[in-house]
């Protein structure tokens, strides 16, 4: 699948917004945590991926009611679903330079990835932080994507292949208005 860029400008998937806040001290922080054992942008980008996808528990699968939307967020509280992990993924990409967008699978509900472009690379690398359970086994890979979910076209799942520089509107309505995660779990989109 070709993946294309919402928006030609690269410097668009560095930016920062209301929900990619890489500016806030708590990310910066992590960032350089991160980026200390790391001796390339390689290294970083693994080191991040696995530390959302490891130390920020699925909310789902910790039972948190929890809703998180803002990557400080959900660094501070250690929580998100697939939407929030991405937002902080790439929040920590963008604090190390690397170019990070959102992007989206249609499965029975819409879910939540990232793409990352390394220096030099001339390709997007889709990645899934969503956090590893039985049966889920996402890794970090450039040579191929190891995501949390296949898609299934006999189900009428897609991967959508646009790479946008801020979270999906409708994505970022259904967090930013949730109560909590029962209630998100009611109004997660089933499309774009």
């Amino acid at each position: 699948m070709e993946l294309i860029q919402n928006t030609p400008d690269i410097s668009a998937y560095l930016a920062a917004c209301a929900a990619i806040d890489h500016g806030h001290p708590l990310v910066r922080s992590t960032a350089a945590t991160l980026a200390a054992d790391a001796p390339d942008a390689y290294a970083y980008a693994r080191a991040a991926f696995t530390f959302v996808r490891d130390a920020i528990p699925h909310s789902a699968d910790a039972d948190d009611p929890r809703v998180t939307w803002r990557a400080s967020d959900v660094l501070a509280l250690r929580t998100g679903i697939c939407y929030a992990k991405a937002h902080a993924l790439a929040a920590l990409l963008r604090a190390g330079g690397i170019p990070a967008a959102l992007c989206y699978q249609k499965l029975d509900t819409v879910h939540g990835l990232v793409a990352l472009r390394l220096p030099g690379a001339h390709r997007w690398a889709r990645q899934d932080p969503r956090g590893n359970k039985p049966g889920v086994d996402a890794q970090f890979r450039l040579d191929r994507e190891q995501l949390a979910y296949p898609v299934r076209t006999e189900c009428n799942e897609l991967d959508y292949p646009v790479l946008f520089a801020e979270p999906h509107p409708v994505v970022l309505q259904c967090l930013r208005e949730a109560v909590d995660r029962s209630h998100l779990w009611q109004t997660l989109p089933i499309d774009l």
